[in-house]
């Protein structure tokens, strides 16, 4: 293993991520820092920016001593060597992706939180060391609930007394807060009472609820789920800039755009034009190559660069003229193409109610879950490669079949609202195209809550979760190509059985695959998967408190499953506790590690990551 042209690749990471962190500083001004409709920052954030501007220099620093240590290496890339260069970089990027959130100290969910049944309520724990968790309360009163409902619902700012009396319609909101801390010491810890010292527009001269800051694992959590475009996040409140600043919520879909540019060069463009990089690029793109590309991959994988910065830029100028404002147009182009999701609103695209933005996600996202090789015919005006991609047409073909099965249910069992079948169809078609195609991609926007709909509508969604968009796009999951391909190998296998003497050569779309080990690797590749999934659901049922999901602990081997699949697929959001209006942020510290890994794993193709855990990768050839 060559250490020291390792160490140079990951300098040149750390400059880059330095360098792209820059174009986030600006936000924290008062003048950028708004989105549509809400009003501009009062004041300078001067700490989302100083948290900031130190991880630039820590980034540079690192990035300095790393191409120090890796001073005059230009040796030929191996493959090792690319793949310790592969996941070392999305490890390196996870950690300084972190440091904003954890130095900031950014607020990610009040301590105290309402349950689905509205009358039991839980207390964040902040005394404990590894299982900071949730304690379930159940003795209130109906007055008691009544506040505590008035303060969540404004988002914990809290209100004056005055304003908290009229709100709740109690007789005396102050003696009732004050007998909820003196009966039980746990919601103390969470409540905030007013400070009568402190200047009438300050938050301490109101009652409100304690939040919880983001520890390091947390912001680990939010960092790899950028990196990786899954979209996952632990925030629960993402438009009061005093809990995240604006110039870190524009740092945090930044990870999305490196994390979808970085899937795309990180392989061939940064590593070189060596066997290394079109090893990896072959396990990212499995299958008959596309050809009439150009013949060096490097010169290709900058092409696709330009691809994806072009249509980024598209999408930014649309949704501006659509009505959003910069900052949200950039985000959401970012988590677009990246097929992210990190939104800027806690209802993500939902927030704007509009159907002209959703149909015009809904295509970018089409785009993003296909092959840059047929964007890049496209562009040539050579559409009949798209149309005869075997891929791409069943790729197509399962959305349009998932979205008329998701409508067709819908409308049946009434979960799209309208007063006709018109209206309700026309619903259907809106909210159930965007969430197929938000899903199969892997970008995981939401406009609709969708763990309110029937059983198959859910149940289909999920199974989506396990396909994914094509090879060689910015989408994670398992992607097309390999359900292709595994379909085929299965039939081509039970026919041996009944015939043994048959040997018949793996064929996709007219052309026989010569790749003498892609049958077994992509038998290897599920088998993998599945393992993985399954040993990583057992983990979070066993090690997750029922206190996690408060009264409706039933849903816990359903939602732990979904909070896997999501995760190690790059989805984002799944079902029950981490819904389409929930988040992660509830999750032990254990889950939230085995989710970091999760998503790693699903975006880097696995075998990148988990090759560094076994000694004899780093041994010397």
């Amino acid at each position: 293993m060559n250490l020291r042209l390792v160490s140079r690749l990951l300098g040149v990471v750390a400059m880059l991520i330095g360098g792209t962190m820059v174009f986030s500083l600006p936000w924290a001004h008062p003048l950028l820092g708004h989105r549509g409709e809400m009003p501009a920052s009062a004041s300078f954030e001067t700490r989302g920016f100083m948290a900031l501007l130190v991880t630039i220099l820590v980034s540079f620093a690192l990035g300095g001593l790393f191409l120090w240590l890796g001073r005059g290496q230009k040796g030929r890339l191996y493959r090792k060597e690319a793949m310790a260069v592969v996941g070392l970089s999305w490890i390196l990027a996870t950690l300084l992706g972190a440091l904003p959130f954890w130095m900031r100290g950014t607020y990610r969910s009040p301590a105290i939180r309402q349950t689905i049944d509205a009358t039991t309520w839980q207390v964040y724990d902040f005394e404990a060391l590894v299982h900071r968790h949730w304690q379930t309360k159940s003795n209130l009163s109906q007055d008691e609930r009544t506040t505590l409902a008035a303060l969540l619902d404004v988002g914990a700012k809290g209100y004056s007394p005055h304003e908290l009396r009229e709100a709740v319609d109690v007789e005396d909101p102050h003696e009732i807060l004050m007998g909820l801390a003196n009966r039980d010491r746990d919601l103390s810890k969470a409540l905030l009472f007013p400070d009568r010292a402190a200047q009438p527009d300050e938050r301490d001269a109101h009652y409100r609820i304690r939040w919880v800051k983001m520890g390091f694992v947390d912001a680990l959590f939010e960092s790899q789920s950028g990196f990786s475009t899954t979209g996952a996040t632990v925030i629960s409140d993402l438009e009061d800039p005093v809990l995240v600043p604006h110039c870190l919520l524009f740092w945090r879909s930044s990870t999305h755009f490196l994390g979808g540019l970085g899937i795309i060069v990180l392989f061939v463009a940064i590593l070189g034009q060596g066997s290394a990089g079109k090893a990896l690029m072959r396990n990212e793109m499995p299958g008959p190559s596309k050809e009439g590309m150009q013949a060096r991959m490097q010169h290709t994988a900058w092409l696709f660069a330009a691809i994806y910065c072009a249509l980024n830029a598209l999408l930014t100028f649309i949704l501006k003229a659509q009505g959003l404002s910069w900052f949200d147009a950039i985000c959401h182009a970012f988590g677009t193409l990246a097929t992210g999701g990190f939104s800027t609103w806690n209802k993500s695209l939902g927030h704007f109610d509009s159907a002209l933005i959703d149909y015009t996600v809904v295509v970018f996202m089409i785009l993003a879950g296909t092959n840059f090789t047929l964007l890049y015919f496209l562009i040539l005006r050579k559409a009949g490669r798209l149309f005869a991609d075997v891929e791409w047409r069943i790729y197509m073909a399962v959305i349009i079949l998932s979205s008329v099965l998701v409508i067709a249910f819908g409308v049946y069992h009434n979960d799209f609202s309208g007063d006709t079948i018109g209206e309700q169809v026309q619903n259907g078609t809106r909210f159930g195209l965007f969430q197929v195609v938000s899903v199969i991609t892997t970008t995981g926007y939401g406009t609709h809550d969708f763990d309110r709909w029937n059983s198959f509508g859910r149940g289909l969604l999920f199974l989506l979760m396990f396909v994914g968009g094509c090879a060689g796009s910015t989408g994670g999951g398992l992607k097309v190509i390999r359900h292709v391909l595994f379909l085929k190998i299965l039939r081509l296998e039970i026919e041996q059985a009944f015939h043994p003497t048959v040997v018949r050569p793996l064929r996709l779309g007219g052309k026989t695959v010569d790749d003498p080990d892609l049958r077994k690797n992509i038998l290897v590749y599920f088998s993998l998967i599945l393992v993985i999934f399954v040993f990583s659901w057992m983990f979070v049922v066993t090690v997750e408190p029922d206190s996690t999901w408060g009264p409706n602990a039933e849903h816990k081997l359903i939602d732990s499953a979904s909070g896997v699949a999501a995760t190690l697929n790059n989805i984002g959001p799944g079902l029950g506790t981490v819904g389409a209006t929930q988040n992660y942020g509830h999750f032990s510290t254990l889950s939230k590690i085995l989710f970091v890994w999760l998503m790693m794993v699903g975006r880097l193709e696995m075998f990148a990551i988990l090759v560094l855990f076994i000694p004899a990768f780093w041994r010397s050839r």
